[in-house]
């Protein structure tokens, strides 16, 4: 069935999330060596993306290497498309346009929507691609768009299986630090969006106060906070990252919109927004890089400057970056990125290690610098000299 919608010179694009089609990737790669020729656009794979040979497609892009994908991306089987997440959209309109999506579906009374997450798979709808469709039954009903139209979607298959769990990230010590100097900035009734992993688990679990969660990625962690009475409203966000108790509390909820939604810097800059963030380094001038080492992509750009240009351009809120002030014995605080920039320095705001906190809002260069040099104390500057 999957090989009659593709043809030679197609682009293919695959929907992404812990919903990523599994069940179709043997299906998919045996379809596109026969054909040949056949592109490939892949997004945020959160686990190794077992059964999909990258050999059977003459080329593979992805606009999010991290996590599922480094080995990928750094063997050369695939490209990454250094590219905000709010970019996209245009990126699939305008230059990437997918003739087929092959993606998880939920079927309701009256169509087909997205299932754990709708991501940039919206805007490959919306440019006019044929949805190759795997009908869950374990997946979550919880998108707050409308239905895919129904000339567009061709089911090719069905699960009974859930979609992947987002590992439990542990909590040590210096996470605990850095969420206890994030805390403070986050008042009552503030929109507030955090990255995934432990210091966002954390800063909600130990959250005293209501707000409204605004983020690309929606953790397990927000079922506490609805549970104490601190989530107003319905969340947003565009991913789902937990496991069967985020699920079960999702199921029935317009809680998932399209990326043109939740990576809209012009809505989320609106009203008072707080972004807490981190970073794999931060140079003297306050860049940050979030894309990998040297050495190694193991990130990717993502919605990291998107939330941090939102947050920094709101009245009454902040963008944060939480990094401790090592890793692997290393200062993170370096005379020169290893990579390029990821999110400039003007879209940080205040800048929290497991030492205290700095406000570089209204400083100079200099003042900056000293400021973050202050702050890292004996972990020092990473001096290095970066061929690029």
């Amino acid at each position: 069935m999957l090989g009659s919608l593709l043809h030679g010179g197609c682009t293919v694009a695959l929907g992404d999330g812990f919903g990523t089609p599994q069940g179709a990737f043997r299906e998919l790669s045996d379809a596109a060596r026969a054909v040949g020729g056949v592109r490939l656009l892949l997004g945020w794979m959160p686990k190794e993306p077992i059964g999909l040979d990258f050999t059977a497609f003459a080329d593979v892009r992805t606009v999010m290497p991290g996590w599922g994908l480094r080995k990928v991306v750094a063997a050369g089987l695939a490209h990454f498309v250094p590219i905000r997440l709010s970019q996209v959209s245009a990126l699939i309109h305008n230059v990437m346009r997918p003739d087929v999506l092959v993606a998880t579906v939920v079927p309701t009374r009256d169509g087909y929507t997205f299932a754990n997450e709708i991501s940039w798979q919206q805007a490959a709808v919306d440019a006019g691609a044929v949805v190759a469709a795997i009908t869950s039954s374990a997946a979550p009903t919880c998108t707050a768009g409308v239905l895919l139209p129904a000339d567009q979607v061709v089911v090719i298959g069905s699960t009974d299986q859930p979609p992947g769990d987002m590992p439990r990230a542990p909590t040590d010590p210096i996470t605990e630090r850095l969420a206890a100097g994030v805390l403070p900035q986050i008042r009552e009734g503030t929109r507030l969006q955090v990255g995934p992993g432990a210091l966002g688990s954390h800063l909600l679990l130990n959250l005293t106060v209501p707000v409204r969660i605004d983020s690309g990625l929606l953790p397990d962690e927000v079922v506490d906070l609805d549970e104490r009475g601190l989530l107003l409203g319905e969340p947003a966000a565009t991913y789902l990252a937990g496991g069967p108790r985020l699920r079960n509390w999702a199921d029935g909820r317009p809680i998932l919109h399209p990326i043109e939604y939740t990576h809209d810097i012009s809505r989320l800059s609106a009203d008072p927004f707080v972004a807490v963030n981190t970073a794999v380094e931060i140079d003297v001038h306050g860049q940050i890089n979030v894309e990998g080492t040297a050495t190694a992509v193991f990130g990717g750009i993502g919605g990291h400057g998107d939330y941090a240009a939102a947050a920094a351009s709101t009245v009454g809120g902040v963008s944060i970056i939480a990094v401790a002030t090592t890793h692997n014995s290393t200062s993170t605080l370096v005379s020169s990125l290893s990579r390029p920039v990821s999110t400039p320095a003007h879209d940080v705001g205040i800048v929290v290690t497991e030492h205290g906190s700095v406000d570089l809002r209204g400083l100079d260069r200099i003042e900056r610098t000293a400021a973050l040099t202050d702050l890292w104390g004996e972990a020092g500057i990473r001096q290095q000299k970066i061929e690029r």
